[in-house]
């Protein structure tokens, strides 16, 4: 045996020395939890967006990424997918293997979609983690300057007075539009004639040329029409005022306490991202948003930013589908 021809290689203190070159040699093969961890990204991260390029989700996922990209030492690059009300990305990712592999969870593919199609390509609870809520953009209560109302109090009183008269736009069936404005209807008690189009662009040449009465539209599309005084502001659905717009006040200001309607955009990523990538992800996106030069982005798109924790994030969207499937369900909401 060699133990008895080499005894010395087999005493205590050998066997010590070899155990440890051996623990050091492995060392080298094999990365510790930790040196694993710091690994990722190892490659540039592929941010996916639902929707066509342009508008609120284009700037806030842009920030986002720019400001991301800085810290988790690779790139990270917006990728536009559009298609079916944001169902055709989200299958995509819900089934990707990738480890860097992400995307921008909006309130109509979080909180609408799987209240609206009988079939989605995903489950929004089951195929995902959320990661961080990234911002809110409030959408604004306009109408044509014809309507004879300054503000949403006046609004309503002409709404009520004349029943089934006034119409709204919106930029289809399920959009963020729609849902503001039949929460209003529910939340108020009036009837308006809801005229869904194909886009905000068509829906807003027929509300500027006043062939629609009113919409409810994202801040970033309508405060330049504000501003130069073809469609009147009545009312924000922000939960304070706006600092672009200090003298609109708020739908809870005008006599409906709590109400809120803004549309919300957050990173999610696939629900097999290991726990400490989501962990090292998380915490960099909410400092990511809140970087001076996203904060600039955002600020000017009248969007606020948020920045919140995992559990945060997951909890919000349970609070936003127990909501808006009231909403859905009442207005009988149906898809294009």
């Amino acid at each position: 045996m060699l133990s008895h021809e080499h005894p010395a290689l087999w005493s205590p203190s050998r066997r010590h020395l070899l155990g440890a070159s051996g623990a050091l040699a492995l060392g080298g093969l094999l990365p510790t939890g930790a040196s694993a961890q710091a690994a990722w990204p190892s490659k540039s991260v592929r941010f996916v967006v639902p929707f066509a390029p342009g508008g609120s989700s284009e700037i806030v996922a842009r920030s986002t990424a720019a400001e991301l990209g800085k810290t988790l030492g690779q790139s990270v690059y917006v990728d536009n997918k559009p298609g079916a009300a944001g169902n055709i990305a989200m299958g995509e990712v819900a089934r990707s293997e990738d480890q860097h592999t992400l995307i921008l969870g909006h309130i109509g593919t979080l909180a609408v979609n799987p209240f609206i199609f009988d079939k989605l390509p995903y489950d929004a609870n089951k195929d995902f983690k959320p990661v961080s809520l990234l911002a809110k953009v409030p959408s604004l209560y306009v109408v044509h300057p014809d309507v004879p109302a300054k503000n949403l109090k006046e609004f309503i009183a002409y709404a009520k007075k004349n029943p089934a008269k006034l119409s709204y736009g919106s930029a289809g069936n399920g959009s963020a539009g729609h849902l503001a404005f039949e929460y209003l209807k529910m939340t108020a008690e009036i009837f308006m004639l809801h005229v869904p189009y194909r886009g905000t662009g068509p829906m807003m040449t027929d509300l500027l040329s006043g062939r629609l009465d009113a919409a409810a539209v994202g801040a970033a599309a309508l405060l330049p029409f504000i501003k130069a005084g073809k469609v009147r502001c009545i009312a924000t659905g922000s939960a304070k005022r706006l600092p672009q717009l200090p003298d609109v006040a708020t739908v809870a200001e005008q006599g409906f306490p709590g109400f809120e309607m803004t549309q919300w955009y957050g990173m999610l990523a696939p629900a097999n991202l290991a726990p400490a990538n989501l962990d090292k992800l998380a915490a960099e996106t909410a400092k990511a948003v809140k970087a001076p030069g996203s904060l600039e982005r955002l600020n000017a798109d009248a969007a606020e930013a948020i920045g919140g924790t995992p559990a945060q994030f997951a909890q919000f969207i349970a609070s936003e589908q127990e909501r808006w499937k009231k909403v859905l369900l009442r207005a009988k909401v149906k898809p294009d």
